[in-house]
This record gives C-alpha cells, structure tokens and sequence, in this order.
C-alpha cells in the first residue's frame, strides 16, 4: 500500500466553515471528530501532514473591514479565530492518540509554539502532524496564501484544498444546478476566469512553484485518503 501512496508530504487547508457543519457558526464537535479520524487515517499510511485551517466560522476579517472596522484589525481578529479553530482540531486528534503540533504566526506561547521552519519539519520528521495557525502573521493575507507559503517552505508535494463541493465549477453549484464541473485547470486560467478557488496571491505563488492544488470534497468520509493515494476525485489545479 505504501508504495501506491502519490504524496509523500502535503498541506491540507481546511475552511472554517468546514468546522461549523450544520451549525452556521461556531464548531460542530461531531464534524470536527470526523475530520480529525481522516487524518489519523493518513497519518497512519506514512505520510508527513501539515495543516492550515481558516477562522471563518468564527470570524471573517475582510467582511468586519467592509462594514467599517480597520483592516489590519479585523485579519488579526481573524488570526486568533484561526487559531483556535487549530486548537478544535489538535483536541481533537490527540484523543484519538494522533501526536499534533500547532506553530503560530503570531506568539500566543501559552497556547502554541511560535512558527519557525526548522521546528515545523523536525515535528514533521518525528511524525507528528502540525498544524499552521495565525496564516501568515500579516494582515491582507488570506489563510488560502498561508497554506500555499508554508506548503512551499516545507516542501510539500501539494495542496490538499478541502471544502464542501467536490471540486471547481465554472459557478457556484449551490445557485446553479447547470453548473460545468472542471477536472483540471491550469493556473493562468483560474486566473483569467477569476474563479474563487483561492485568492490571486495564492494561486501566483502555486504557479510560480509548480504547486499543484487538489480541490475536492472533505464531507465524503474517504476523501482525503483517496486523494492522496491518486484516486481521481475533485479538481487538479497544476
């Protein structure tokens, strides 16, 4: 089995909102289990794992800035929000006997270790799975660039982009149900069609390092497995 693994190290992002479920807001304690027993089922094929996760289920920082408040104060909100999510989902995978490390872009040293790259790939080595809180540590960047920067600083294979479709339409399924699913993209062309994948900055920073990033489906109990092992599921951006 080892051998048909496609990755060997990777970076899977995970939304805030994954964390809420049906809840709206907030942490559903049931949705953040499963995700925490998908990667212990990753973890286990031998695979080094990193995490990034989102703050939107707790607080959104660009829509706080267009209602009024300061900007670089609403993305810090939004850093300590994510950061919390990270300790959601370190809880949750320790109790299933998962070794987690969160690193912080910003200090908060009673709660996390400070984000230095050297650290980060010795807990890597040691197989434990880390997970990169606070994005990058600076306000106007979005989780979405964090996980595509940390992915490249410790040579990630890809990025594992989870959310709650099964890949890129050409607009949203929700609202159109004649919506055209792509199975791959190249960059320049989520550029050009402006899809909302991740943001401009992220995906620049993809294209100039030859990342490739797998959108796909993280409610189908499985699918990180699958993708990892080559399965053809989601959406291949490369």
């Amino acid at each position: 089995m080892i051998q048909k693994i496609k990755y060997k190290r990777v970076v899977l992002k995970i939304s805030g909102e994954a964390l809420q479920g049906r809840l709206g807001h907030g942490v559903d304690p049931t949705v953040a289990s499963s995700i925490a027993e998908q990667i212990k089922e990753v973890h286990a094929l031998g695979i080094d794992l990193a995490c990034v996760i989102g703050g939107g289920n707790i607080f959104r920082g660009i829509q706080a800035s267009e209602a009024g408040m300061d900007r670089a104060t609403a993305d810090y909100i939004g850093m300590l929000a994510t950061i919390m999510n990270a300790m959601v989902l370190q809880e949750g995978l320790e109790k299933i006997g998962v070794p987690t490390r969160v690193l912080s872009a910003i200090e908060v040293k009673e709660l996390a270790e400070p984000y230095i790259r050297r650290r980060a790939m010795r807990h890597l080595e040691k197989r434990r799975v880390v997970i990169f809180a606070a994005g990058t540590g600076n306000p106007y960047f979005t989780t979405d660039t964090a996980a595509v920067l940390r992915a490249v600083e410790i040579g990630a294979g890809v990025i594992l982009k989870a959310t709650k479709v099964d890949g890129i339409y050409d607009s949203d399924p929700v609202k159109n149900k004649n919506a055209q699913k792509f199975t791959k993209l190249k960059y320049i062309e989520v550029l050009k069609r402006q899809l909302k994948v991740m943001d401009s900055t992220a995906i620049s920073l993809c294209m100039d390092n030859k990342l490739p990033i797998i959108v796909f489906n993280l409610m189908k109990i499985g699918n990180i497995r699958r993708v990892i092992m080559g399965e053809k599921i989601g959406t291949v951006v490369s």
